[in-house]
């Protein structure tokens, strides 16, 4: 169990627990009071009363909102990563690997610019200064280990000879400027324009797919 330091006050950050059935309904419904409501507009209280179980049984759980915000991020950002792990397998061809690039393109960008998804980046953001472990949560178990898992994918595909590139990392970095060029997620959290429709979202994970192998 990790410590974060809070507003001069310590305060902990349990794993995630993802077979407990308790913890499950607390976090969904925490999750449609903050989409609803705002996080900052909702207690603890709110929560309980919407889970349906009492405070003693949700503080026993979480500590305090943001733990709780903390905790359901990294529990949302490994259940994608999970999903993009079962859709890389060590590729057998050129064809299969860009099959599966481009269906891992279309799962991101399908998952992130979901209303949930952006919901959260944006709690993130506006709970950065008072609670820098839920920007961290986002960051470390949503991006940085997607980019890993990619960059794992990519240097079998050279050991399998398809590709030539001997820099994983930086085929991933190029794959993520394509695949959110034109300032997408931040456009998207101003809420400057619409998520993209399904052709936008094929298009773009083409594009990123050929900016990597060519």
């Amino acid at each position: 169990m990790a410590d974060a330091k809070v507003g001069g006050r310590r305060k902990r950050i349990r794993p995630p627990e993802a077979g407990n059935p308790l913890r499950r309904r607390v976090l969904e419904a925490a999750f449609r009071l903050f989409h609803e409501r705002g996080f900052s507009a909702t207690s603890m209280l709110e929560i309980a009363t919407r889970a349906q179980v009492s405070k003693r049984d949700l503080y026993a759980l979480f500590d305090n909102k943001h733990a709780l915000l903390a905790d359901g991020i990294a529990e949302r950002a490994q259940a994608m990563r999970e999903r993009l792990g079962s859709m890389m397998p060590v590729p057998s061809s050129r064809k299969a690997l860009v099959a599966t690039l481009v269906e891992v393109g279309v799962s991101i960008l399908r998952t992130v610019c979901s209303a949930e998804v952006l919901m959260i980046y944006r709690l993130a953001i506006a709970e950065s200064d008072r609670s820098p472990e839920v920007g961290r949560a986002l960051d470390d178990h949503g991006r940085e280990a997607n980019h890993r898992a990619l960059a794992q994918f990519l240097e079998k595909a050279r050991k399998q000879g398809l590709i030539a590139s001997s820099d994983p990392a930086e085929l991933v970095e190029r794959y993520g400027r394509v695949l959110w060029s034109d300032d997408l997620l931040v456009r998207l959290l101003l809420r400057v324009r619409d998520a993209p429709n399904e052709k936008e979202i094929t298009a773009r994970a083409r594009a990123a797919t050929e900016a990597v192998i060519g």
